[in-house]
């Protein structure tokens, strides 16, 4: 499945037979390439033209060999659903000593079965995993819903619809969730040294805005602002509810 396809059709409002009309091909062939078939070159740029992204926003195996930006940035991704799903069961699955999570509500991931069963796995090999979520009754969840454009019910049902998900993980030992009533200014996702960093951004939902992947080798590298946050956040909340010992 070519989620990265799917999401950018879904925000250009486009569907399968709009594709398939503007290319001149089947429309069975565009479903294909949700499938996860990899287009042709000719199709993947003139479906990058239609979308005004770049083919390796859509299909990111196609890009140029893996490089590192700068000390500590391993890639800049323009939109989190342009994250290829590889990189975040890498991430989590590579984890020896501990997964954080801080953001709102994360459902993306709490959706992912292969995502919830990679976090019981590391958990029970020992890895301790944390897990931060907004409170859907805090003013700081309703105020990010009005910014998104979602709303603030929406916004706290998302959370909600989360805390039911992780709910699978609530007897794995070494698993501990709790809730903030922080303002993020962006979203952490860390697996020992590596992190994902999803900015936000006013009046943009968090899957369209820019997501950074990056190692911390130094104290005075950028992950470590990222780190520093997380576990600031984390000394002023309480376990919602932690797996048994």
């Amino acid at each position: 499945m070519n989620d990265n396809l799917r999401y950018a059709l879904a925000a250009a409002r486009l569907n399968t037979t709009d594709v398939a009309a503007a290319l001149a091909v089947d429309p069975k062939t565009v479903s294909r390439w949700l499938q996860g078939r990899i287009p042709y070159p000719r199709h993947r740029w003139a479906v990058a033209d239609l979308l005004h992204v770049d083919e390796v926003e859509l299909w990111p195996e196609v890009g140029a060999p893996h490089r590192v930006l700068a000390d500590g940035i391993e890639a800049i991704y323009p939109h989190r659903w342009a994250v290829p799903q590889t990189v975040w069961r890498n991430l989590f699955g590579g984890a020896r000593q501990e997964i954080g999570v801080l953001a709102y509500s994360a459902l993306f991931l709490a959706e992912d079965r292969g995502i919830l069963d990679i976090l019981t796995d590391r958990a029970r090999a020992g890895v301790t995993v944390r897990i931060l979520l907004g409170d859907p009754v805090g003013e700081e969840v309703a105020a990010r819903g009005v910014d998104e454009g979602i709303g603030a019910e929406v916004m706290a049902a998302r959370v909600n619809n989360a805390l039911m998900l992780y709910r699978s993980l609530r007897d794995v030992p070494g698993v501990e969730i709790r809730l903030h009533r922080t303002v993020l200014y962006n979203s952490i996702y860390r697996a020992d040294r590596e992190l994902l960093v999803n900015t936000h951004a006013y009046g943009t939902p968090a899957a369209n805005a820019p997501v950074m992947h990056l190692s911390h080798t130094s104290d005075r590298g950028p992950a470590d602002a990222y780190i520093t946050s997380f576990e600031r956040v984390w000394d002023t909340t309480r376990p919602l509810y932690q797996g048994s010992a």
